[in-house]
């Protein structure tokens, strides 16, 4: 259910066909909270432009039809081993305001998983910077044993910058060029070569659409920056933790999925978290959003410029 608070706070409104959306502003960015089908973030925009793909399924959903999946989603992993989670994905969520620029959506518990999530967003009062915290609560009687596992759609077929981890402030990457290579049914590449990935100061670009679209990293470097061609820069921040498990099957820290479409996948992966029944642990993501004018049909970033914008963000 809905708080009070949102009279005075954040608001709930209609959008597109959800009539429980939750809204939270300040003067130049909008987020937009979807609790009716997966706790989702349907609009993340500065002067009202959105940094999220929203497919034309989302946008002429109404209650009944099938599930749309686009736009800000989040999950857990790893990939290859979790059950299909129904109730997490795109079942019906419960949602409280909680104050001027905050929410939080809290899903079913999942039988299949044997966990509840529960999704805090939190929008700063001036800047672009909006907070997730996904936890992960354990409602079942035996272990658990999962990850955070962030899905977003971003407007596809921009520019994707992965810093690299610096030497001086963690281990280095275990891959021969950076990155692995999903290819065919399981197989992963790990010595993949693509003119469409390069690396420059230290950094992976991506750019333009690569041989295969999944692609995965193992930076401790924490950052996913990500030029849409609607001249928007779209930042992801979260930590790492390079004397952890990562589960996922090439012990990843981000996955980007860029194919041939009108989106792109921008995935920060959590460690893993072993969870006792009762137990509980959040991994939190921070998201920025700026008006950047597009690199171009080459790519090219100015890596000092995207380092000063990076420092910026505080």
């Amino acid at each position: 259910m809905l708080s009070a608070v949102g009279l005075s706070a954040g608001e709930q409104i209609q959008w597109h066909g959800y009539d429980r959306a939750i809204e939270l502003k300040n003067d130049s960015i909008r987020v937009v909270l979807c609790p009716q089908v997966g706790g989702r973030v349907l609009e993340y925009s500065i002067n009202g432009k959105n940094a999220l793909y929203v497919s034309e399924q989302e946008r002429e959903w109404t209650p009944g039809k099938r599930a749309p999946s686009s736009a800000g989603r989040f999950d857990i992993g790893p990939e290859l081993v979790i059950p299909r989670r129904n109730s997490l994905w795109n079942g019906e969520w419960t949602a409280e305001i909680t104050g001027a620029r905050s929410a939080v959506l809290t899903s079913p518990v999942d039988s299949a998983t044997g966990v509840q999530l529960t999704r805090h967003f939190v929008l700063d009062d001036e800047s672009s910077r909006l907070v997730c915290r996904q936890t992960i609560r354990n409602t079942s009687g035996k272990v658990q044993e999962w990850c955070h596992w962030s899905r977003t759609f971003a407007v596809g077929k921009g520019v994707c910058v992965i810093p690299l981890t610096d030497e001086k402030a963690g281990p280095m990457s275990r891959f021969p060029h950076k990155y692995v290579m999903y290819e065919e049914g399981s197989l992963i590449n790990f010595r993949p070569e693509d003119p469409a990935i390069r690396m420059a100061d230290n950094a992976l670009h991506i750019y333009p659409t690569p041989r295969k679209p999944k692609l995965g990293f193992d930076s401790y470097a924490g950052v996913i920056a990500y030029y849409s061609p609607n001249d928007l820069l779209f930042v992801k921040r979260f930590r790492t933790f390079p004397n952890r498990v990562y589960n996922e099957a090439a012990g990843l820290t981000i996955s980007v999925w860029y194919p041939d479409r009108e989106m792109v996948e921008l995935e920060p992966i959590g460690p893993r978290q072993r969870l006792e029944s009762g137990e509980a642990a959040a991994f939190t993501e921070e998201w920025w959003l700026t008006e950047e004018e597009f690199p171009g049909l080459e790519g090219t970033v100015d890596m000092k410029r995207l380092s000063k914008s990076l420092q910026s963000l505080k």
